[in-house]
């Protein structure tokens, strides 16, 4: 099997994998649904209600990942993910009835929007974490990889389902399937083999376990960078919602059709992000620093656009740099922890990942609002230029480490730490060493002889 596709040979993770593809093309679709039924139907093209639901989504996430990391760490993750999927999917189910019959206002998509990030914040610390149940520890990185692609292989479907959908019969029966499709992981995790899963260490029952999770990162230098560079990005950069049904039809003049495909194009630089990171064996703090730094230049190329279709282009390196980034920061936080120390630790970046989005989307939803959405997209070039240049300086200066560039025949930037060059230097004198001490009995032997 491919080295992209490995952890697909795992029973477990292969159900899994097909199931979440299903469940992640309705959630794809309910989030552009959910859009533009607040865009165009609930509101006169307000930017700033647009941000609100989005933030009021990701809300819970800042008060209720810390609890949800340590729950993840203590109890049956199959079992908590299969109460929370069932709960998200309750939940479509009824937007989709409100939007049906005709009943829905304003007011009640902020309300599913805030229960649904409840259910969201209690359900992404135990799925980041219920990964490495299903694969060897060799194999984390490719299944996180295969994750990420999943969701942005949905992607290239979702969005231009739903505005198809849209299009033809409304906004209500997109939310419908999404909370049919939760029904596909719920089967999937009742059929794994359970003594085939790599149970992790648990955490007991004790006092002070979140803040023990919190002086955990604190020492943790190589976290925090990943924290702050994934914090600053996801509050001005990754508002792809809200930029993009923002730009399709202020400065374009699209309908829903054209918001939708704008997603699909974007997934195609994430999908191939996802699908290279499934390849790497041990993704780096420095490979996040200069994802993050690309985003941003990839954001400012793409304000710039004059046209839909030059737009839409240049959406698909900003999904591969994106994608890129996100998949590094899982990958490396999950690799760099303690089993026992996972979910909360995990717990944490979500809350300065995905909890960043109620700051930044009302934010960048004003911005947009008042200066014109392709300010919307700039800011996110912006901030995620310099917070990458700033990690870069402060790693340089903290972290002890030789930068070197070969632009010649193959160009590329090569990263050395101090203890890679005392390796590197001890291991040189010990082969001297040992070709001293053959020659040495060489000479002796010759003595012998002679």
């Amino acid at each position: 099997m491919s080295p992209t596709f490995a952890s697909l040979k795992f029973f477990n993770y292969r159900i899994w994998f097909a199931a979440a593809l299903v469940a992640n093309v309705g959630t794809w679709m309910q989030r552009v649904a959910q859009d533009w039924l607040v865009l165009t139907q609930l509101t006169d093209n307000s930017g700033t209600a647009v941000g609100f639901v989005i933030g009021l989504q990701f809300l819970p996430v800042i008060f209720l990942s810390p609890y949800a990391g340590l729950l993840a760490d203590r109890v049956d993750r199959r079992k908590l993910l299969m109460t929370t999927q069932g709960l998200m999917g309750l939940l479509a189910l009824l937007l989709g009835v409100f939007t049906l019959t005709g009943i829905v206002q304003l007011w009640h998509v902020y309300v599913f929007a805030f229960l649904l990030g409840c259910v969201a914040a209690v359900d992404n610390p135990a799925r980041q974490v219920f990964v490495s149940e299903m694969v060897p520890a060799e194999r984390l990185p490719n299944a996180v990889g295969l994750n990420s692609a999943s969701f942005n292989a949905a992607r290239l479907v979702g969005p231009g389902a739903a505005g198809f959908l849209i299009a033809a019969v409304g906004t209500g029966w997109a939310f419908v399937l999404n909370g049919v499709s939760f029904a596909a992981t719920i089967w999937a995790m009742s059929l794994m083999r359970k003594r085939e899963l790599h149970k992790t260490p648990r955490a007991t029952r004790s006092r002070g376990q979140i803040r023990e999770g919190i002086r955990y990162v604190r020492h943790r230098s190589d976290i925090i960078v990943i924290m702050v560079i994934a914090c600053v990005v996801s509050t001005f950069g990754l508002n792809f919602q809200l930029t993009s049904a923002l730009m399709a039809t202020e400065v374009f003049g699209k309908g829903a059709d054209g918001y939708g495909m704008l997603g699909s194009i974007l997934a195609i630089g994430s999908l191939s992000g996802a699908l290279i990171a499934a390849r790497r064996v041990r993704p780096r703090v420095r490979l996040v620093i200069g994802a993050g730094f690309m985003f941003g230049v990839s954001a400012g190329v793409m304000a710039l656009m004059p046209t839909y279709e030059l737009y839409a282009l240049a959406s698909i390196p900003l999904g591969f740099f994106s994608l890129t980034m996100m998949t590094a920061a899982n990958a490396t936080i999950q690799m760099s922890v303690e089993p026992e120390m996972r979910g909360r630790v995990m717990a944490l970046y979500l809350v300065v990942f995905v909890g960043a989005t109620p700051v930044g989307a009302p934010v960048v939803g004003w911005i947009a609002e008042t200066y014109g959405a392709r300010w919307g997209v700039g800011i996110g070039a912006i901030t995620a230029i310099a917070v990458s240049l700033a990690a870069a300086l402060w790693t340089k200066r903290h972290w002890n480490y030789q930068v070197t560039y070969a632009w010649k025949s193959r160009p590329h930037v090569s990263v050395t730490y101090q203890a890679d060059r005392d390796e590197a230097l001890q291991h040189d004198a010990d082969k001297r060493e040992q070709a001293a001490d053959t020659m040495r009995v060489q000479q002796m032997q010759h003595k012998q002889v002679s």
